[in-house]
């Protein structure tokens, strides 16, 4: 499990440690540096699957990111032409890569090898379970492309989710962990594959939705649909297209699948889970994160909900996830000051936090004593 991420002249940041647990939030004022922790892991993960990470350096445009070239990504104050990236792990090793500056290069070389302890293959970045579902996920769509190459081989749903549809026709009937599983949904007891355990946590944010998806034969495309109060199966009446039920069901559909199908020893990287979700689907999906969390998978997610950290904070004080294993980092760029910097208040078992950073998740607080006032 990755343990610590230690970044050196990499956009906001000059030099910063961020510690990593089994589930980390990142929240924080737009531009202070959050989405670049994300980007630089999905960076290395993009350096990896196109072959050049090991001995050449870092691509900076992929099938994850679009960073741009090197001026996009230097710390704007640096006064060192390198930029880096170190990995440390909860067992022990430490991985380090050190590029170039080169002003318009979209390839990132290095000036000496990586230094290694230990084989990066053996990184949950690396592995086969690797997911980075960023903000802007695919929108409603009566029909998802297919893809057996990063479904079948790489169990991979796309950077915006756009092979959910796909991996749910491919392994809707793959057993769901005992700790994720529902037992019920609206309709009776829910089943333990993944489909059936996707329509129940999808309840949580609709009410008696079901989801149908149907393999469209001698096509490169599946079906989607929903359905409410009886079951969803592709004969039955009451279907709707995803275009017809809104945008917070295909938003957050690839996180959930994500949740319920990686097992333990997988990553997975969220950018804004809570987009457009009601405020109790924004509490359900922080909860099913730390339960995912409590099973062996990494989650690394940035938001701006409080509700999401409510969710989290609720389930540890429930005794579903150990409060060691969360890590809560606001980031702030105070003005005047060049770099952002990371205030982490803890979680206590109580789900309570140590501190309150200003700023983190307190507008409510802000606004209410303006009304007030």
């Amino acid at each position: 499990m990755l343990e610590e991420l230690h970044l050196t002249n990499f956009k906001v940041f000059d030099d910063c440690r961020v510690p990593l647990a089994p589930l980390t939030l990142l929240s924080g004022l737009n531009g202070t540096g959050k989405s670049s922790v994300l980007q630089v892991l999905a960076l290395l993960r993009q350096s990896f699957e196109s072959g050049i990470l090991s001995e050449e350096g870092w691509l900076l445009n992929g099938e994850l990111v679009e960073l741009g070239v090197a001026e996009d990504v230097l710390h704007e104050y640096s006064e060192i032409p390198v930029i880096g990236a170190k990995i440390r792990t909860s067992g022990g090793s430490v991985h380090r890569w050190m590029v170039q500056y080169e002003r318009s290069s979209d390839v990132l070389r290095y000036d000496e090898p990586p230094d290694q302890e230990g084989s990066v293959s053996q990184l949950s970045l690396f592995g086969d379970w690797f997911q980075y579902l960023r903000a802007d996920r695919v929108n409603p769509a009566v029909s998802y492309g297919k893809s057996y190459h990063s479904v079948g081989r790489r169990h991979f749903l796309g950077a915006r989710g756009e092979y959910a549809a796909h991996f749910l026709s491919i392994f809707q009937d793959r057993p769901v962990p005992e700790p994720l599983r529902r037992r019920r949904d609206d309709d009776g007891d829910a089943k333990p594959g993944l489909l059936s355990q996707v329509n129940a946590w999808m309840q949580e944010f609709s009410p008696g939705v079901r989801i149908a998806v149907e393999d469209i034969e001698k096509t490169d495309f599946v079906r989607l649909s929903y359905a409410y109060g009886a079951s969803a199966g592709l004969s039955s009446s009451g279907r709707y297209r995803p275009t017809n039920v809104g945008f917070g069901l295909s938003y957050s559909l690839p996180i959930v699948v994500a949740c319920l199908a990686t097992p333990p020893g997988g990553l997975i990287l969220l950018e804004n889970p809570e987009a457009h979700l009601h405020p109790q689907g924004q509490a359900a999906i922080g909860r099913l994160m730390a339960l995912t969390a409590a099973t062996g998978v990494q989650i690394v997610v940035e938001t701006h909900s409080d509700h999401v950290l409510n969710g989290i904070r609720m389930a540890v004080k429930s005794g579903e996830l150990p409060p060691d294993d969360v890590a809560a980092h606001y980031f702030s760029r105070p003005r005047g000051i060049l770099a952002a910097e990371i205030h982490s208040p803890k979680i206590t078992r109580q789900g309570r936090l140590t501190f309150w950073p200003d700023g983190f998740f307190d507008q409510w607080d802000k606004s209410l004593d303006s009304l007030l006032d």
